[in-house]
């Protein structure tokens, strides 16, 4: 497995590159002191991105957005300083596959990058408490008329919500699934609607909620 760090203390990633060791199979990590440098790996298959937030020449979420057009297939983690829960929302809308705070232990960077690669999404526990809001209740019979886990949404409705909460961009959907950008909008519109939320961080929540699996 292939894995780029992004950060711009030397230290810290010489530090992440001994806990990734910890992650199975053989890894090999690339290192870059900050988001334009990073974008020399864009051509290179990397499976794995861990990216600070705070460097220079990038403010608040330039170097994820830019991180993203440029590595729209690769899941993104955010490893931050800051854990202010609008911003780990924001992160997440904007298609970042996790966020980790720099104050986690390092059994939870491992377990929640486990999480990330298994095809899931992580946030902080905080995070989850406060996007906590009902999502629709799933009876014997809604199993049973669907193989899917949402009554009232179609399978394509649903394709596009899982990519969604894998933190694919609706660019990446689209090109996967060849559609319109504006149709993997109007997908995700109506996935959102029929589970009772309003973006991308609330849709993980009510995800795990109900069970479904991302790695499907």
């Amino acid at each position: 497995m292939k894995l780029l760090l992004v950060d711009d203390h030397a230290l810290f990633r010489s530090g992440l590159k001994l806990l990734l060791r910890e992650l199975p199979g053989e890894n090999e990590c690339f290192e870059a002191g900050n988001p334009f440098d990073a974008l020399a790996f864009a051509d290179r298959e990397i499976d794995l991105i861990l990216l600070d937030l705070s460097m220079p020449g990038s403010h608040g979420t330039s170097a994820l957005e830019r991180m993203r057009e440029s590595f729209d297939d690769v899941p993104i983690v955010v490893i931050s300083s800051e854990d202010d829960p609008a911003l780990i929302r924001q992160v997440i809308d904007l298609g970042a596959s996790g966020f980790v705070p720099k104050s986690s232990t390092h059994r939870i960077l491992i377990s929640a990058l486990q999480l990330i690669l298994a095809g899931g999404v992580y946030m902080p526990m905080h995070v989850l408490s406060q996007s906590a809001r009902p999502v629709p209740s799933l009876t014997a019979s809604d199993s049973s008329a669907s193989d899917l886990p949402v009554h009232g949404m179609t399978e394509r409705q649903y394709e596009v919500l899982l990519k969604a909460v894998r933190g694919q961009s609706n660019k990446a959907i689209a090109r996967s699934l060849q559609l319109s950008e504006g149709t993997v909008k109007a997908h995700l519109s109506a996935a959102f609607r029929i589970l009772g939320v309003s973006n991308r961080t609330e849709a993980v929540y009510a995800a795990a909620q109900l069970g479904i699996r991302q790695s499907d």
